[in-house]
Formats: structure tokens, C-alpha cells, sequence
């Protein structure tokens, strides 16, 4: 499912296998996981989270095919998926996604809840895909679309075109910060980045404080159930 590498100060945590990493109740709870064990780690130093993945995919949204199969199951991914939103918006220390390759959908949302967004270019488009599968987005992606992507017709672009852009155009519209010519230099530069946020030594917890401010609206929607049985409704509080 995934593995978390510590290297130095950095956390390295890359979903495994050839796969599409779609996002099922298994895969969720293995990320979430890996986070639990990056939060319960002593705080002697700065840290920094970078997420990739192996493959020819980053992740190519939700496990439709798990989800579907019982009525009950969508709705328990989508709030799965919006706990580890919860747990990525949270988290004590700046979080860069390495996107490794194609990535669409519910894996979107994944990469965008990290503060940075580094792809490859020579492989891979960013795709959201709900539009041309018939399914309607649920309000808090929008209020995350909304909080990192500032111009409107990119939003429109992807959501409302269904385009598959790729990471030079991403870059042009501001969806990502940056693309890279291959998966190593990907990486490599999200090192680098992590690298150079750690070194500023910032508390990790006024980080995350920060951040839940910026993204209030994002927490205030989201809606999901902390002992893991998909009934309660939350609310993430500061």
C-alpha cells in the first residue's frame, strides 16, 4: 500500500506498486497510518511530509469499483477521504506532493492538500473526471479547488471542461507550483524544497495553526467520522 522512509528530516511517504493508487478504505487507512506514526515522532527538530507514489500513476481517484459495489460504500470513502484531508490540513510540518505520474479525481484533492505541488512532465495529465463519469462534487473539494487555485478559469477548465492538463499547463494556470522533466528530478526538487523549509526551523504546531486558518472554510465543511464508522458527522476545530 505505502511505505515512510525517514531521511533526515524528511518524511518520505511513497504509495507502492504499479498500481493506479486508487483511494479505498485499505489504501486511506494505510496514509493515515504512516501520518499517525509521523505525528507521534518527537518534535526535537523541524520536519517536512513529501508524498509520491510508484508507477505510471500518482492516484487515479477513487476505487469506483469498491465503492459502487454497496450503496453505502461511497458515502463511507468520501468521508474516509475527507478525514485524511483532516489529517493533511493538520499536520505539524510543511507537506509537498511529488506527483509522479498521472493523477485524476479524488487523487487531485489528495496531492492539492499538501501546501506544495511538484509534477513530472514527461508523463502524466491532471484530470478531473467526475464531469465525464457523472458524479457531482461534493462542496468541501470545491472550498479546497477554491483555496489553491486563485484563477477562476482554471477551476473551470477542470471542472467544467473535464480537461487533461498536463503539468506545463498546470504550472501556466496555477494549479501546481512547479514541473519537472522526469520522476527522479520531481522528487529530487521536492527534497530540495523540503530540504529548505526545514532549514527555517518553524514550530510545527504554529504551522499547522496557520494553515488551519488559511483553510478554514475547507475544515468547516468537511464531514466525516473520527472513530472510523462512517456515521458521526465532525467538525475540525482550532
Amino acid at each position: 500500500m505505502c511505505t515512510l522512509e525517514k531521511r533526515g528530516s524528511l518524511y518520505i511517504l511513497t504509495l507502492t506498486g504499479p498500481g493506479e493508487h486508487r483511494l479505498n478504505p485499505t489504501l486511506i487507512d494505510a496514509i493515515q497510518s504512516a501520518l499517525r506514526r509521523v505525528k507521534a515522532e518527537p518534535t526535537t527538530s523541524s520536519s517536512a511530509l513529501i508524498t509520491t507514489a510508484q508507477g505510471k500513476f500518482f492516484s487515479n481517484g477513487f476505487d469506483l469499483a469498491w465503492a459502487q459495489s454497496i450503496q453505502s460504500n461511497l458515502l463511507l470513502m468520501s468521508q474516509k477521504s475527507q478525514s485524511l484531508i483532516h489529517d493533511l490540513i493538520t499536520l505539524p510540518m510543511p507537506t509537498i506532493a511529488a506527483i509522479s505520474g498521472h493523477v485524476s479525481a479524488a487523487g487531485v484533492f489528495l496531492a492539492l492538500s499538501h501546501d506544495y505541488v511538484l509534477m513530472r512532465k514527461d508523463r502524466g495529465f491532471l484530470y478531473m473526471s467526475e464531469l465525464d463519469i457523472g458524479m457531482t462534487i461534493p462542496a468541501v473539494y470545491i472550498a479546497l479547488l477554491e483555496s489553491k487555485i486563485g484563477e477562476p478559469m482554471a477551476r473551470r477548465q477542470m471542472l467544467l471542461r473535464a480537461a487533461k492538463l498536463t503539468a506545463k499547463e498546470a504550472v501556466e494556470r496555477g494549479i501546481i507550483d512547479a514541473a519537472y522533466d522526469s520522476v527522479d528530478e520531481t522528487i529530487r526538487a521536492a527534497v530540495e524544497l523540503g530540504d529548505e523549509l526545514v532549514k527555517r526551523k518553524w514550530d510545527g504546531h504554529v504551522y499547522a495553526q496557520n494553515r488551519m486558518v488559511i483553510l478554514r472554510e475547507v475544515l468547516d465543511k468537511l464531514e466525516f467520522d473520527e472513530t472510523g464508522d462512517g456515521i458521526t458527522n465532525t467538525k475540525s476545530k482550532l
